[in-house]
């Protein structure tokens, strides 16, 4: 027995090969660039990244027939969610995939908040307007792009693209279809919603949502031929990425969170009510056995790389080494780091929203620019556990930011939890392979697969107080600094 599970990150496809005791055999890698032809855009060809999805499933399928793992029982696809990757009727792209952290429609998201519209949503499908949800996107093509629109026949996210370029099947995994058009409570499409966004016109490109029952289709001869596996092996489509990895990491029990430090910080933790009466801020998504409550930022590891390129750093390591060299506190430099064209949509909703060092001063050297950083970051982290409404007694951590040490110490110390790491190198392969266990009966239910094969590396514990300070310091100063959001808007708008 062997599996092969893909998880299509933003920036990196990944596809995993699991032995029969659910080891990692083989990871084939390959990086997608995403295009921003215009400010705020941000887009991917898509058959660009169904052929890395099929050059790194081959990699694995080759690599585990050396190995004599087994006949590959089932291919397991998570992926990237939001955004609108629009299919013609014949199944091809009618343009490049427009993402989650695409910019381009704040307007109708500012639209949509001052006049109470996303508030009034939310008391029915559990998230925030943010401007890369498919209702944002739609209303902008049919203003700018009205043409692609007709000729779009199935509005696709990238997990649903993938799993209809393996099967030729159109759908959505109920965790792709939830946000922004379902009734959660009722776990399907609502007119009302619909409605409300004025985007009646757009329910015929809505694919059929499935779930837990209605996962499995048989991989096809055309993309077998791509993949070098035999025709008819079963494809599971598992939830999109957030909630796979929350899977993966084993963050599916009472008062265990997880956190994505990735090209998103995403703080999330699977709860069995949707508790759509809280703050309308964060996104809450059908999920397998309840629901995943989840504040995805719209800046996240980027930052770093940005941060890194700026002070003509090698890569995130040597930031840390930085960082390491300064105090906590930095020295009274404070970050802010709302870095993303499209604001900030977690865990409050502001697309006007932008990031600053504040406090700076000829006293600051690049030891405390690093170290601001990594601590305006993980202030993010806190904020968002403090939007929870269960109480939070344990965090995990994945993501490429999980490897480092010094950014692990800081989460645990800034949010006074122990915070563990997952064994795996890809948590949401792993949840997309303990759900793909599930969905073809070499598992009983996704509680007993994770409890066979989730394994942790090592845990850190709190040193409680020792940010609390210079957090509190944090928040006041965001709500300084947001009283300028409206200005710089202003001023971008006259350059």
């Amino acid at each position: 027995m062997a599996a092969i599970c893909v998880d299509a990150g933003t920036t990196v496809v990944k596809a995993v090969g699991y032995d029969e005791a659910g080891a990692e055999v083989a990871v084939a890698r390959q990086e997608t660039g995403v295009s921003r032809p215009a400010p705020g855009h941000a887009e991917q060809d898509m058959n660009t990244v169904w052929a890395a999805v099929a050059r790194t499933v081959r990699a694995v399928a080759d690599r585990l027939a050396d190995a004599s793992a087994g006949t590959v029982d089932f291919v397991a696809v998570t992926a990237q969610g939001d955004g609108a990757w629009l299919v013609g009727p014949d199944g091809e792209p009618t343009g490049p995939a427009i993402l989650w952290n695409d910019g381009r429609a704040t307007a109708a998201v500012d639209a949509w908040n001052r006049s109470g519209a996303a508030g009034r949503a939310f008391r029915v499908n559990g998230s925030a307007a943010a401007s890369g949800l498919p209702h944002a996107i739609l209303t902008w093509l049919r203003e700018h792009d009205p043409e692609r629109l007709e000729r779009s026949a199935a509005l696709l996210t990238c997990g649903g693209w993938i799993f209809s370029r393996l099967t030729g099947e159109i759908a959505a995994d109920e965790s792709d279809a939830s946000a922004p058009f379902m009734d959660l409570r009722a776990r399907a499409y609502s007119p009302e919603l619909m409605a409300l966004f004025g985007l009646e016109w757009a329910a015929r490109l809505l694919p059929e949502p499935r779930g837990d029952a209605r996962r499995v289709a048989a991989l096809t001869a055309s993309a077998a031929a791509s993949l070098g596996l035999p025709a008819g092996t079963p494809v599971v489509m598992a939830p999109y990425d957030i909630v796979s990895t929350a899977v993966g990491a084993g963050a599916v029990g009472d008062g265990r969170a997880c956190s994505i430090l990735g090209t998103t910080l995403c703080t999330e933790t699977i709860v069995a009510e949707p508790g759509l009466d809280g703050p309308a801020v964060g996104i809450t998504i059908a999920a397998p056995g309840g629901y995943l409550r989840a504040f995805p930022t719209f800046a996240g590891v980027e930052v770093i790389n940005w941060v890194c390129r700026l002070l003509g750093l090698p890569g995130p390591a040597a930031l840390g080494e930085l960082a390491a060299a300064s105090p906590p506190g930095a020295g009274g430099l404070a970050f802010l780091p709302y870095l993303s064209p499209a604001g900030e949509r977690a865990p409050f909703c502001d697309p006007l929203a932008r990031g600053s060092f504040l406090g700076m001063s000829f006293d600051h050297d690049r030891e405390h620019i690093a170290r601001a950083v990594f601590e305006g970051l993980t202030f993010v982290v806190r904020d968002c556990l403090d939007a929870f409404g269960p109480a939070v007694r344990e965090l995990r951590v994945c993501g490429g930011g999980s490897a480092s040490d010094l950014w692990v110490r800081m989460i645990a110390d800034v949010t006074g939890l122990p915070v563990l790491r997952p064994a795996d190198s890809e948590v949401g392969a792993r949840g997309a392979f303990l759900v793909g266990l599930a969905a073809t009966g070499a598992a009983a239910d996704l509680e007993e697969a994770a409890g066979r094969h989730v394994r942790l590396r090592d845990a850190v514990r709190p040193r409680p107080g020792a940010y609390e300070t210079f957090y509190r310091d944090f928040l006041a100063l965001r709500e300084t600094a947001a009283r300028s959001w409206p200005l710089l808007a202003g001023t971008r708008s006259r350059s």
